[in-house]
C-alpha cells in the first residue's frame, strides 16, 4: 500500500528536491474533482509495490493548493497537466506522464533503469 507524503507548499516542493539527490521520489498531482484523476490514483494505489526506500511517493492536492502546482511546474521546467506524475531525481524531474498513461509500470520500468 502506498503512503503518500502531503504537499501543501512551495517549501514542501524545495524538500522533495533535495531528498532526490538521495532517492528517487514521485510527485502525483490530483484533482480531487475529476474522474480520471481518482482513476489513475485507484490504479497507483492498487498496484503499488515499492516501499518509501525505493521510491518516495507524494501528493499534491491541486485544488486545494493550485499555486504549489505552478510553483513545480515552473521550478522543475515541466508543463502542468491534471492528473499527473513526476519522477525527481538528482533534483530534477527525468519522466513525466499524465492521464491514463499513470502506471506503477512505468515508475517500475524508470527505477529498475535508472536506480
Amino acid at each position: 500500500m502506498i503512503h503518500w507524503h502531503t504537499l501543501a507548499s512551495t517549501a514542501d516542493v524545495e524538500r522533495v528536491v533535495a531528498l532526490s539527490k538521495q532517492q528517487p521520489c514521485i510527485i502525483f498531482k490530483h484533482s480531487t474533482s475529476c474522474s480520471i484523476s481518482a482513476i489513475a490514483k485507484h490504479r497507483l494505489e492498487q498496484a503499488w509495490r515499492f516501499t518509501d526506500a525505493q521510491v518516495m511517493p507524494f501528493y499534491l492536492d491541486l485544488l486545494a493548493h493550485r499555486p504549489v502546482s505552478n510553483f513545480i511546474a515552473s521550478h522543475l521546467g515541466v508543463d502542468h497537466e491534471s492528473p499527473q506524475l513526476l519522477v525527481i531525481q538528482d533534483g530534477i524531474c527525468v519522466f513525466d506522464t499524465s492521464h491514463l498513461d499513470i502506471s506503477v509500470d512505468a515508475i517500475d520500468q524508470f527505477v529498475a533503469s535508472n536506480v
